[in-house]
């Protein structure tokens, strides 16, 4: 029996259980046991697709990359006219874009690379149209934007769908777990938190599908069986989104009312086409990706107030050194910082030092150097 017929079979069996209390371990085992016949599928089509290009490399650029996801013709490459400046091809039928279309939003600052991907439909995750390789596309991204037509809300729920089978996983973080092999003993657990998701039996029983009989496992937080495969398979994307609801030029403020409430990710409405709300969009995605601006002060020069150097929130200096060059860590001696990030202005530093927006930079390089 191959792959495909243990994940059909395993699949009948799921479609026969009824759900209930009695039956989630059971639930949860074929489900584990799904997502590594799945894993093993995958792994498969990529050796035998190697060597085929898909054209939908992109080398990322600026200070972080935005993806554009939605069907087709909700009105993905207007959004991206109108926030960019570019001029990507524009149609009212589907499929006008069939690459994916960069352009570059600057805002605060920042210099944001925008990506225009074709539209998928459902089912795109099991290669329908151009699916796996435009999802795909979003595994590198930074912010994921859910581009859906106000009058279908209900794409939403298509789209992370998509993405969720691929391995995205939306507005999530990684599970606070560890599990370290060992050689004998079998498994042991440490849960620093109640257990309410999952039993100690199915983690192991999970563990011992993947492989794992003899391990030291810590659960820090309340997992779901689906966060411990995900742990274990290991291959998973963590990426923040931010849902677009389009076109709310063509409908009144009762009806946007009554279906934005249907969207449940956090959402901007707008309308590309008369560009309504496109700069407090701009400022969402601004907030979303979390940066901070750090001006930069040349030792006994002035501070570079036009130009600001974009980071992530919570960034330390040592992040900035490898922004900056790359052999600037490795020549790095002191900081002085001024602004909210210490107690005085002029205040000498570590490379480890926690930096906040709109800190002054100067760093000072070690001497003969």
């Amino acid at each position: 029996m191959g792959i495909p017929e243990k994940i059909k079979a395993i699949q009948d069996e799921m479609a026969k259980t009824q759900i209930n209390k009695a039956t989630e371990h059971h639930i949860g085992l074929l489900k584990a046991k799904i997502a590594k016949l799945k894993r093993e599928q995958e792994f498969t089509a990529k050796k035998e697709s190697a060597s085929k290009k898909d054209g939908f490399s992109v080398r990322r650029t600026g200070d972080a990359t935005v993806v554009f996801i939605g069907l087709p013709s909700v009105g993905k490459s207007t959004l991206l006219n109108k926030l960019t400046g570019s001029h990507s091809s524009i149609g009212a039928f589907q499929f006008t874009t069939l690459t994916v279309v960069p352009g570059v939003m600057k805002h605060r600052g920042a210099v944001i690379q925008l990506l225009d991907l074709p539209g998928i439909i459902k089912g795109a995750s099991s290669g329908k149209g151009l699916g796996k390789r435009v999802l795909s596309v979003a595994r590198s991204a930074d912010l994921v934007l859910l581009i859906l037509d106000v009058f279908n809300p209900y794409h939403e729920k298509v789209l992370i769908t998509e993405l969720d089978n691929i391995g995205i996983r939306l507005n999530q973080k990684p599970p606070n777990i560890v599990i370290e092999k060992s050689s004998s003993g079998g498994i042991s657990i440490a849960k620093q938190v109640k257990m309410t998701k999952i039993s100690e039996k199915l983690v192991k029983q999970i563990l011992n599908v993947y492989g794992i009989v003899s391990a030291g496992v810590v659960i820090r937080e309340d997992i779901s069986s689906e966060q411990l495969v995900d742990f274990l398979i290991g291959n998973r994307t963590y990426t923040q989104s931010l849902a677009v609801l389009n076109k709310i030029d063509l409908v009144n403020r009762s009806f946007l009312n009554k279906f934005s409430k249907k969207v449940k990710t956090e959402y901007v409405s707008v309308s590309a086409e008369s560009e309504t709300n496109i700069e407090l969009l701009k400022e969402k995605i601004y907030e979303k990706l979390n940066f901070i601006r750090i001006y930069m002060r040349p030792k006994g020069g002035a501070i570079d107030y036009k130009e600001p150097l974009i980071i992530t929130n919570s960034s330390k200096i040592g992040d900035v050194c490898n922004k900056l060059h790359r052999k600037m860590k490795k020549e790095f001696r002191y900081a002085l910082v001024w602004g909210k990030s210490v107690k005085y202005d002029g205040q000498r530093v570590g490379i480890d030092h926690i930096l906040q927006d709109e800190d002054v930079l100067t760093i000072i390089k070690r001497k003969g150097i």
